[in-house]
Parts: structure tokens; C-alpha cells; sequence
């Protein structure tokens, strides 16, 4: 049985989350630490638990996700993974950031392996699909373990919402289309664990979502 333990990072209040299980395995999705109270905080949490960090997740490579994958370079010697085609975000996360009130001195961390559609990840007794669902951006992906009935959906679904398309190679249509064949088809009671805001579920979606 895998635990979840969600923070609420940096003023975009992005939601990262650490999930490990029985063995004290974890991962981190989508490390959105930005300040050091916030990085020190993932980091007890991890130590206070006896836990042991073997992967570094993103779902996709906007700034405020990835923040604290430097640190937990630093810290670890874990190289984050993500989709090939959000690449190119990484040449722009200091210039976003700064743009956004974020002043960043060092450049973003590179990334160490990519992640493919319908691939499968472990860790400890846990697995992982990954599902590519672009839209919001071109390499965004979600993380499904479907023995637990969960979904670890970033930026693509929102309690009530979906993904903004207006940045840069973001795209509507595409967004719709993936989150219809993708997730939409999971059963009811998959919990989203989304990228901002509270939990919802792909049955609550279906029924009340007004963009799908």
C-alpha cells in the first residue's frame, strides 16, 4: 500500500507530492520547492520517515514544478526524469522565472532519463504506468498505479478544470482529446492527485468537469 504525502510549494501553490510504500522506497512528483524552508521541509519529511528517495518524477518542466530538482540533485545524486518533448523548457525556466517574481541564479537541473508513453516505473513493490497527455505541454505525462486507484495528473486535470493551453506549444484540442481517450476511460473511483489544488476523481470529473 503506497502513502502519499502532498505539500503545497512556492506562491503558485503547486502541489508536490512524495509517495512511498511498505518497503521505505519513495519518489517525488514534480518538486515545486522553491524557498529553503520548503526544501528543508521535504527533506525532514523524507529523513523523519525513514525513507529512502529513489526517483525524482515530473510530469512536465514548467518552472514551478521543477524547482527543487537541483536540490534534490544536491542532496541525493538523483537525476529528475521527464518526457524528451518538454525539453526545451528547460532553456527557458530562468527566464520564466525571473519573469514571474522567481529570481533564479543557477541554471535549471538537467535531466536524467526520459519517460515514455505506456512505460512502466518501480519502486520498492509499487508500479507506475506512465500515460503521455499533451496539451498543456508537448511532453506532459501523468503517472497512473493502477493497483491503488490512483492518478498523479500535474497539469492536465483540475478538480472542476483542465490545464491552461495558452503557453508556449500548449494546444486546446489536443489537451481534450488526450484527457477524453486517456483518462476519462479510467474507472470512476481513480482519486487525482492534480498539480494544483484539492483531490477530485475521474467519475466526479465526468459528471461535473464544464470543459469536458
Amino acid at each position: 500500500m503506497i502513502s502519499i504525502k502532498t505539500f503545497t510549494f512556492n506562491p503558485i501553490q503547486e502541489n508536490t507530492y512524495i509517495v512511498s510504500d511498505e518497503t521505505g522506497e519513495a519518489v517525488v512528483i514534480d518538486a515545486g520547492c522553491y524557498f529553503e524552508n520548503e526544501k528543508k521541509a521535504l527533506q525532514n519529511y523524507l529523513e523523519s520517515n525513514n525513507l529512502k528517495l529513489v526517483r525524482v518524477l515530473n510530469t512536465h518542466l514548467h518552472f514551478d514544478h521543477q524547482f527543487g530538482n537541483k536540490f534534490l540533485f544536491d542532496t541525493y545524486g538523483i537525476l529528475p526524469e521527464a518526457h524528451k518533448d518538454d525539453l526545451f523548457l528547460l532553456e527557458r525556466v530562468v527566464k520564466g522565472g525571473n519573469i514571474f517574481g522567481f529570481p533564479m541564479l543557477e541554471d535549471a537541473q538537467k535531466i536524467g532519463s526520459f519517460l515514455e508513453e505506456n512505460q512502466e516505473i518501480t519502486f520498492g513493490n509499487t508500479t507506475f504506468k506512465i500515460l503521455h497527455v499533451p496539451g498543456h505541454s508537448p511532453g506532459h505525462i501523468v503517472f497512473y498505479c493502477e493497483a491503488e486507484k490512483v492518478l498523479f495528473a500535474g497539469d492536465v486535470l483540475f478538480s472542476g478544470s483542465i490545464g491552461r493551453t495558452d503557453l508556449e506549444r500548449g494546444d486546446y484540442a489536443t489537451l481534450i482529446k488526450n484527457i477524453t481517450e486517456k483518462l476519462l476511460i479510467l474507472p470512476d473511483d481513480v482519486v487525482v492527485y492534480p498539480g494544483h489544488g484539492p483531490t477530485t476523481s475521474i467519475g466526479e470529473e465526468k459528471v461535473s468537469n464544464p470543459y469536458l
